[in-house]
């Protein structure tokens, strides 16, 4: 059974210059994938191949299946959809058309409860990743997500019942 930090001394380099190609230079992305395939490298150490090249061969294989993973993943995603504060908009060239939509926006985001305006706000406004803001409030990144959609979907509704 091979050791893990002799593993990653022998492979870690030539494995990040892979995932980097892969991600197109995302070096975040690239890191987070070669730590996910060491992780599972660990978790497989009594059955990891003793050869060394057949050991690379395994690590290649499992980054390249969280690479294709993590692109399906994204490609299933729904789209996100950016929400404006309307009260940093310049508004020089306001018509009455857009002033009532800008304050129906307004009245549909004063609407929401406190944990679905906060999750829009960190997501959408201050940009913040989905998992950093579970982090922060201590739930599961699922909730988020779910917060997020129901909260859109809340404004959506809102701004529709002003028409």
């Amino acid at each position: 059974m091979p050791q893990i930090d002799s593993l990653h001394s022998v492979h870690a380099g030539s494995l990040m210059r892979y995932l980097l190609k892969l991600n197109r230079g995302d070096r975040q992305t690239a890191e987070d994938m070669l730590q996910e395939t060491m992780l599972r490298a660990w978790q497989h150490a009594d059955s990891l191949p003793e050869q060394e090249s057949n050991q690379r061969r395994w690590l290649f294989a499992v980054a390249r299946r969280l690479f294709i993973d993590t692109v399906r993943a994204r490609q299933i995603r729904p789209v996100e959809t950016a929400i404006v504060d309307f009260e940093h908009i310049a508004r020089v060239e306001d018509t009455t058309e857009a002033a009532l939509v800008n304050d129906a926006m307004r009245d549909a985001f004063g609407r929401l409860s406190d944990a679905h305006r906060n999750v829009l706000v960190d997501l959408h406004m201050r940009g913040i990743p989905a998992e950093e803001v579970a982090q922060r409030l201590d739930v599961p990144v699922g909730t988020v997500k779910s917060r997020a959609h129901y909260a859109l979907r809340a404004l959506r509704n809102g701004m529709a019942a002003t028409d």
